[in-house]
């Protein structure tokens, strides 16, 4: 059976480092919470425009995502990856029912 390896890494706060790369892409590394080490090339377009966004919105997350690769010696390459930035909309603070109910009667 075929199936295919798709992999997002998420992440906020803050970006990656990035370092230029070969036909117009920037290489990233992010080290996931069991210190896996995934490193990404995305073009250099796309990381431009996820700089202004993260610096535009006051609170962003991220995500990265791709074909996951081949093995390195400490973690795996994400290959074909394009990166986002989402603002984080404040959560509306929704009444609370039973006291809305209890005030009605």
């Amino acid at each position: 059976m075929e199936a295919k390896s798709e992999v997002t890494i998420k992440f906020s706060g803050e970006l990656p480092t990035a370092t230029p790369a070969a036909n117009k892409k920037v290489e990233i590394e992010f080290t996931d919470q069991n210190g896996i080490v995934f490193t990404a090339q995305v073009n250099a377009k796309s990381w431009r425009k996820a700089e202004t966004s993260a610096s535009e919105f006051a609170d962003w997350a991220g995500a990265v995502s791709g074909k996951l690769g081949q093995r390195t010696s400490n973690g795996f390459e994400v290959i074909d990856a394009g990166i986002q930035i989402f603002e984080k909309k404040a959560k509306e603070v929704k009444p609370d029912v039973a006291a809305a109910e209890a005030g009605a009667s």
